[in-house]
């Protein structure tokens, strides 16, 4: 099933290959969208863009280090009531391909008509660090891409990235490689499904006879990956670890819920914590704090990141997403990506491997957890 291809890449400039590639695909109609990021007027950001013509591909960058959102959200507002009836193809890194496959399994988007290519991701930057390196007169692209291919830590790149064991796509239809490659001249095409071979019957390629290279600067690069990842672990259960730390790395919370608006695993319609159990009449208020002597306010924002955790972290795919939009910098990768790494390992889950593999909480196991809460 998988067939690996060459896009070759003229003078350097790799999403000029790339966007060549995604400009055929709707020139020779086999999608009648693409959902892909496009940089806004300013070149200082990118927005998920649905481009139905190929003339709005010109300011298209899917390898663009930033991610604003995670588009797992956006494929589910667009799919969850119905799918789509023509093919549409989504251009997503690889923590948003299993995000998306995590709420296909909850039943909050379909698959159907979605021809999904995956990138390499080689990471990306805040926002606003983004931001930044424009105003300054940089190509953050650029920067990454000469990072990599020298093999420097780019230590401006997001947490959620410098740890992150995934940057390869998996459960993806087509798959758009730069790891491995010498991506100043060819970019791998690789087909996963038979809906990827379709589409590459359309084109003559030359094939790719580097498959070797690549699957050793892979595990090479992930195993980089997880060393960094471990450490972090190591570091939270220092930093968190105990109910005063928990406290305090929480205490500036404001309670404004925009980490769980961005999760892409939150989806509930009504949530608990923004329901009129949370509302309170003024003596409620005096009467809690006569009896403890004082409260903290905002209530209860212990209990809304404690009661999302246990919602969400047999899913949680490490985006970081939630940590980038809160505005009180609270550590929220670390916690969330060390305590849902544990769960996941108590379950033998990974989230987004399988489309097939049931999830954890749905899923009932006569000899499951015999062991927890032994030490």
């Amino acid at each position: 099933m998988t067939k690996e291809v060459v896009i070759e890449v003229k003078d350097g400039k790799v999403e000029e290959a790339i966007n060549s590639f995604l400009k055929n695909l709707l020139e020779k109609k086999l999608v009648s969208a693409l959902l892909v990021p496009q940089e806004v007027p300013s070149k200082d950001n990118v927005v998920q863009s649905l481009v139905t013509n190929s003339n709005g591909l010109k300011e298209v960058n899917v390898i663009a280090p930033v991610l604003p959102v995670n588009s797992a959200r956006i494929i589910s507002e667009m799919t969850r009531l119905s799918p789509h009836k023509n093919p549409v193809g989504v251009v997503l890194r690889s923590c948003e391909i299993r995000a998306l496959v995590e709420l296909v399994k909850l039943k909050q988007a379909s698959l159907d008509n979605l021809l999904i290519i995956g990138v390499d991701c080689l990471g990306t930057y805040s926002v606003s660090d983004y931001q930044n390196l424009c105003k300054q007169g940089n190509s953050p692209l650029e920067e990454l891409l000469e990072n990599f291919k020298e093999g420097k830590e780019d230590a401006k790149l997001r947490e959620a990235c410098q740890v992150c064991e995934y940057p390869t796509p998996s459960n993806a239809d087509l798959v758009i490689g730069l790891i491995g490659v010498d991506f100043e001249k060819i970019i791998l095409l690789q087909t996963n499904t038979k809906k990827g071979e379709k589409i590459l019957e359309k084109f003559s390629f030359l094939e790719f006879n580097q498959s070797k290279e690549r699957e050793e600067s892979v595990s090479k690069y992930i195993g980089g990956k997880i060393k960094k990842r471990d450490t972090l672990f190591s570091q939270t259960k220092e930093e968190v670890g105990g109910w005063e730390n928990l406290l305090s790395v929480f205490s500036t919370c404001i309670s404004c819920h925009n980490c769980m608006r961005v999760c892409p695993i939150c989806y509930c319609r009504e949530c608990f914590f923004e329901s009129p159990n949370f509302e309170f009449d003024a003596e409620k208020y005096l009467g809690w704090a006569k009896r403890k002597g004082s409260i903290k306010m905002p209530r209860d924002t212990i209990l809304f990141h404690l009661g999302r955790m246990s919602h969400m972290a047999t899913s949680c795919v490490g985006c970081g997403a939630c940590e980038q939009a809160c505005p009180s910098n609270i550590p929220l990768l670390k916690i969330f990506k060390t305590v849902s790494h544990n769960v996941q390992q108590i379950f033998k889950y990974v989230p987004g491997r399988d489309l097939e593999e049931p999830l954890p909480l749905t899923t009932f196991k006569e000899d499951e957890l015999q062991n927890v809460g032994e030490e």
